[in-house]
């Protein structure tokens, strides 16, 4: 059975909006983005290595899908890249109808909650989740979230979309299976599920 690890990047006061680049996504005047940039670390590559393996699949929601389709395929040569052209990638949706052009992608249509845990059932690879806000919360009260992978960056941004929002979260307990500090001062903290809070 597959499990679901999301890999997210957070400003302390938890914003996930837009961390790679400027023009990532500018929903709701969000005019803060690529902050995470100024603190890659390899640390940071090291850890996102490991819990994605050598067996993995990339889960995302529509937006995040479109935003890596439309930046990753045109970048110059390097491991990400390959590794994202190479892998299967699965789109969850409710609004697209056509199947996604990127190379070895497959439109999951309907309900995430129902897609996803039929998904997981019929995979043995991990299905790595980045960015995808609002997928992540669906799938969060579900139990289908099977590990978080947080790099927490030491400065807030005080607006932009968050990774747990005052609507819709699920009381939820966590247990910290890893963590470190880069040299950037970013805190990567890896949490699985321990229950109901």
């Amino acid at each position: 059975m597959g499990k679901v690890v999301v890999i997210e990047h957070l400003t302390l006061d938890g914003v996930m909006q837009a961390p790679g680049h400027p023009d990532e996504d500018r929903r709701d005047g969000f005019a803060q983005g690529g902050w995470a940039l100024a603190r890659q670390d390899p640390a940071m590559q090291e850890t996102m290595g490991a819990h994605m393996t050598d067996a993995w699949s990339l889960l995302a929601g529509r937006t995040t899908y479109e935003r890596f389709a439309d930046y990753w395929p045109r970048q110059e040569p390097n491991p990400f890249t390959e590794a994202l052209n190479r892998v299967r990638k699965y789109v969850v949706s409710t609004t697209l109808t056509a199947p996604p052009a990127w190379q070895n992608s497959v439109l999951l249509q309907g309900d995430a909650v129902a897609a996803v845990s039929k998904l997981k059932g019929e995979v043995a690879e991990n299905l790595v989740v980045f960015g995808s806000g609002v997928l992540v919360r669906s799938l969060l009260p579900h139990g289908l979230v099977d590990r978080l992978v947080l790099l927490i960056h030491p400065l807030t941004l005080g607006a932009g979309r968050r990774l747990f929002t005052d609507s819709g979260s699920h009381p939820t307990a966590f247990r910290l299976i890893d963590g470190a500090t880069t040299g950037t001062g970013v805190v990567i903290a890896v949490y699985e599920p321990a229950g109901d809070r």
